[in-house]
Formats: structure tokens, C-alpha cells, sequence
């Protein structure tokens, strides 16, 4: 990942979140590792139902542990959150750590003001009084930018527009000043114009508080524009991570140079047909053997032996940069030579 003499705020260890069901066990994560450190942004990008939004839950707790098998380890400004009680986790969630989720509409209550919302976290944090709590959110629904917070802050959530609501929601998640900012899709379902203000508006405050975001999407645009390093998810594991220059400009796993070449590029030829990724992802049920990716890769019958199918490759790192992949460097650079990447600054 990217280089620096700073420690990780938040360090995971070969995770596993395992989910036992009716029809069997869920490898929702099954063994993954990453670090992020304060002031920057990790992206972690993969089809729906790649493990991204369980692993974020987990970070933050909020899992049923009675139906859930948990494995690995979790450092927090180096607290183990894995065997924390929830009373600890309840003191962490909203003050140290924090989270925007993907429909804030389904996320905010109906029944009450976007300000008691706000301010409900601010005084379970601080002890603040009703006032004291009210003037803050005023604060941080300005600081996001919703005009005339004053009147806006005794509004319901119906009463507001979708990038709005977004807004209110980075407010609330932001009201304790957290060192570590979860987003899940934050702007999936908002326009192109109010989803590159919501994008701003995170580098902003990111900058300001020097907070370390962990941001989840499955739009490699978004990560192009944001993220500081990448981390590439594939039923349930890593099949990738480094810098965002590295992953976006020379990939090194299939499944990532499938992805950008679904994508179209501003930079190439507008007649390049667009290549989607063959296939459905694996049930996290029944996972493939080998390698998760195999049934659908272009190049599994490039390597020997049948290999892909039968032997699980390993995420092999050099200087934070890395792959899951049994191809060789001197394959990769033959076989993805035609690859239109998406180019950006």
C-alpha cells in the first residue's frame, strides 16, 4: 500500500466472517488482511456480494455473533476489537469510529428531526445537553453544506433530497469527530453532479480532521477519484491491492482487468467495444475450488496442470503491492498488453 513511516489506525489480520444458515456456511470473508492509516483512503472495490460490506460490519460490530464465526483480529488505534464486550464497542461506535451507510433514507428515522438525530449521538457521546447538541448539529449541517441549517435542522428525512439526506448522514457520522470514517456506497444511488460534491465534500473533512476512511463501492470511477489505495475483492478474498496508480494503470490479477475493461474510457477510442466479465460471481455457500475467480477467468487455461482449478493461489506481496493469481509476471504483461485502462491523474 502506500508508503510511510506512520502505523496503521485500523489493522486487520486474515479475517473470517463465516455465517452458518439453513442451506450450510456462508464464506461471507474468508481470510482477509489490510491496513489503513490516518489522512488516508482505502477503496475496496468488487461485485455485490464480494465480502466488502460484511468485513466494514464486522470492523464496527454490528453482527449477530450468536449465528456468526469470527476469526482473525482487529486493531483499532491498537485496541482488539474482536473480544471487545458491546458495551466497549458501543462507546467506540459514532465517537472513534463511524460509518455512512448506502440508503440513508432506510438508515435515518422517520419519526424524528434530522437535528435529534444528529444530536443523539452527540449527547450519548459527550453528555452534552439538548442545547448544547442542537447548536452542533446547526454546526455540522452547515459544515456540509445544507443551506439555512437553522430552519433544515427540525426537518424529517422525508423532507429532504436524496444528496441531502447523504449529507445529513456524513453529519451524523462525523458529529464526534471520528479517526476512522466507514462510507458503504455512500453515493450510489445519487446523480453524477451530487455524488462528485459528496466525494468533495469526504476530501474536505478528511483533510480537516485527517480521519482515515475506509470507502466501499463497486464503481472503479469513484475509487479513481478518492481512494489512495485499492483493495480488490472476490468472493470473499483479496485478489489485489497497492497504490490506486498501480491497480488502475497495470493490474495484475484478471478479475481487476476484467472490471476496467467493462468500464468505457474517456482517453481511448470511442468505437472500442466494451469486454464485461463472463459468468456470475461464486456462491459463497459452495465457493469453486482453486482459484474463487477461475470459472470465469480468460486466461485459467494458461496455466499448467489445470492449477487454477484445483490449487488456491496465494496473495503474494512485495512493498504493499500484490496478487492472488497463479499467471507469471511475463504472462501478465503478454496476455494483458491489450488491456484500455482508465487513465486519470
Amino acid at each position: 500500500m502506500t508508503s510511510t513511516d506512520q502505523q496503521p489506525f485500523l489493522s486487520v489480520r486474515d479475517l473470517k466472517v463465516h455465517f452458518s444458515t439453513e442451506d450450510g456456511i456462508v464464506k461471507a470473508v474468508d481470510g482477509l488482511s489490510f491496513d489503513v492509516i490516518k489522512g488516508q483512503t482505502l477503496g475496496i472495490v468488487g461485485e455485490s456480494g464480494s465480502g466488502k460490506s460484511v468485513t466494514n460490519l464486522t470492523i464496527l460490530g454490528l453482527h449477530d455473533r450468536a449465528r456468526t464465526a469470527i476469526e482473525g483480529e482487529i486493531l483499532l488505534d491498537g485496541k482488539e476489537l474482536l473480544s471487545a464486550s458491546e458495551k466497549e464497542l458501543e462507546r467506540l461506535r459514532g465517537n472513534k469510529m463511524s460509518m455512512i451507510f448506502q440508503d440513508a433514507l432506510a438508515s435515518l428515522s422517520p419519526y424524528h428531526t434530522i437535528g435529534t438525530q444528529i444530536g443523539e449521538v452527540y449527547r450519548k457521546h459527550t453528555g452534552a445537553s439538548k442545547k448544547e447538541a442542537r447548536a452542533r448539529a446547526i454546526e455540522m449541517l452547515k459544515r456540509v453544506g445544507i443551506p439555512q441549517p437553522e430552519v433544515r435542522v427540525d426537518d424529517y428525512p422525508h423532507l429532504f433530497s436524496g444528496g441531502m439526506r447523504q449529507r445529513a448522514m456524513i453529519a451524523m457520522a462525523l458529529v464526534c469527530d471520528p479517526e476512522l470514517l466507514i462510507a458503504d456506497e455512500p453515493t450510489t444511488a445519487l446523480d453524477v453532479t451530487v455524488q462528485a460534491q459528496i466525494m468533495d465534500l469526504l476530501k474536505d473533512l478528511q483533510q480537516e480532521f485527517g480521519t482515515a476512511i475506509v470507502f466501499i463501492t463497486h464503481d472503479l470511477g469513484v475509487i479513481a477519484d478518492i481512494a489512495d489505495d485499492v483493495l480488490v475483492m472476490y468472493g470473499g478474498r483479496c485478489v489485489e491491492r497497492g497504490t490506486k496508480q498501480e491497480v488502475l494503470r497495470a493490474p495484475q490479477h484478471p478479475y481487476t482487468v476484467g472490471l476496467l475493461s467493462s468500464m468505457p474510457s474517456l482517453d481511448g477510442p470511442v468505437d472500442v467495444p466494451l469486454l464485461p466479465i463472463p459468468g456470475t460471481p461464486p456462491s459463497l455457500l459452495n465457493p469453486p475450488t482453486g482459484c474463487r475467480f477461475h470459472p470465469r477467468c480468460l486466461f485459467a487455461d494458461k496455466v499448467p496442470n489445470g492449477l487454477c482449478a484445483t490449487e488456491q493461489p496465494a496473495l503474494q506481496v512485495v512493498d504493499g503491492r500484490g496478487s492472488a493469481c497463479h499467471l507469471t509476471d511475463g504472462q501478465r504483461r503478454e496476455y494483458f498488453a491489450d488491456l484500455t485502462a482508465v487513465r486519470h491523474n
